[in-house]
């Protein structure tokens, strides 16, 4: 029994020096990440968002005068090994915090990891208003990202204004489809009376074949379809609804949210898309309007991804990686509760402008890029037309 105990000891000893001396080095930041199946379409260049910005700021002395290690984990788009990832990230490689995962099935599973071993867990895409809601807000989650009320309020304030009465929609019969769907259905209703909704389809997250939602969908007759099918399963979905003549059915009166506007899914589809439909987007990289800082930021992730016209996701990990070390360097600290209290109110000024990460909900005001997609000569694939910025705020509740 003593010799068991002297072992025992002798493990916690060499634990806390271990950390003892890591805490002298780098800070290790998990990132688990879609980075393959049809979501990697966005995890990848989420994912290049973040080592750009690590890049950056350790060229720049890192914080607190340490530099940051980021390490990247593949979740496959599946809560589960989402959060096998998270634990192991925890336990092995022994991060400080973690900024990540993509779904909003990934995203609260790994808030219940953050939240069991006390670490700072900021979430800069899962949008499921159930991530922040009161019942499973804790005070190491944090949501650098849009939401599913900003989003599907947004999308209505937009089909409101469409001469357009009978709606459909279909999404992914997951929360963020789910909370995504219901945002916006409760909230046209309440604009705009006249509307009805004439039917929904929920093809389960991954379908392969969506022809029978596509028939059962033109059957209904709907003049507008709201569409949260998103990344790889946008793509599916509009490369078989389009020869089926679903979209001039519609006479292109669709509004895709989950970034269906997003350049990751205009270049992948290049002919094949839509071309007419609605979409949101997280950047673009020819905002007309763009202040100085997005300009800037535009002309090094062209130089970092070698790309003349670059991917509009790199922007959620570079935002959620600044939020981090922000507040890292207003707490002063690594430690996990100062660096939770920093970040309730704190706002940051990022390629976007002036963002906050509100304290009564830990959720950034983070809004979304709109428009109309159409071809030009310029490009060789759709982009935004008459793009605009809607202001979250009146829609975050």
């Amino acid at each position: 029994m003593y010799r068991r105990s002297l072992l025992v000891g002798a493990s916690s000893l060499a634990l806390a020096g271990s950390r003892a001396a890591q805490a002298q080095g780098v800070i290790k930041v998990g990132f688990p990440m879609i980075l393959s199946g049809p979501g990697a379409l966005f995890g990848e260049p989420a994912m290049k968002g973040a080592q750009m910005f690590v890049e950056e700021i350790n060229a720049k002395g890192g914080v607190l005068g340490r530099k940051i290690e980021l390490i990247p984990r593949d979740t496959k788009g599946n809560a589960d090994e989402a959060v096998r990832q998270a634990r192991d990230l925890i336990l092995r490689d022994e991060v400080q915090f973690i900024v990540g995962t993509l779904t909003s099935a990934e995203g609260p599973a790994v808030s219940t990891i953050a939240k069991e071993n006390k670490i700072v867990f900021i979430a800069p895409i899962p949008k499921t208003d159930q991530l922040t809601a009161p019942a499973n807000l804790h005070p190491y989650v944090f949501r650098s990202s849009s939401n599913t009320t900003i989003e599907g309020r947004t999308a209505a304030e937009i089909v409101a204004k469409w001469p357009v009465t009978k709606i459909g929609t279909i999404a992914p019969d997951y929360a963020y489809g789910q909370d995504v769907t219901k945002a916006f259905v409760e909230h046209l209703k309440k604009i705009k009376s006249s509307v009805e909704i004439v039917d929904q389809q929920w093809p389960k997250l991954g379908e392969a074949d969506y022809t029978p939602f596509i028939n059962a969908q033109l059957g209904k007759k709907p003049e507008a379809v709201f569409s949260a099918l998103w990344g790889g399963h946008f793509v599916t979905f509009a490369k078989q609804a389009k020869p089926l003549g679903y979209f001039k059915a519609l006479n292109n009166n669709l509004i895709g949210v989950g970034e269906a506007g997003s350049i990751e899914s205009t270049k992948s589809m290049g002919a094949d898309y839509p071309v007419g439909i609605w979409g949101n987007t997280y950047d673009v990289f020819n905002w007309p309007d763009a202040p100085p800082a997005h300009k800037d930021y535009i002309t090094r992730l062209k130089k970092y991804t070698n790309q003349e016209h670059p991917s509009s996701w790199p922007i959620t990990g570079y935002i959620g990686m600044q939020f981090l070390t922000d507040a890292i360097a207003k707490a002063k600290s690594l430690d996990s509760d100062k660096v939770s209290a920093a970040l309730k109110g704190l706002t940051i000024d990022c390629p976007l402008g002036s963002m906050t990460m509100r304290a009564k909900d830990q959720q950034a005001n983070h809004g979304q890029f709109w428009g109309r997609t159409k071809m030009d000569p310029k490009y060789p694939f759709a982009i935004l037309e008459n793009v605009t910025r809607i202001d979250p705020e009146p829609f975050m509740g």
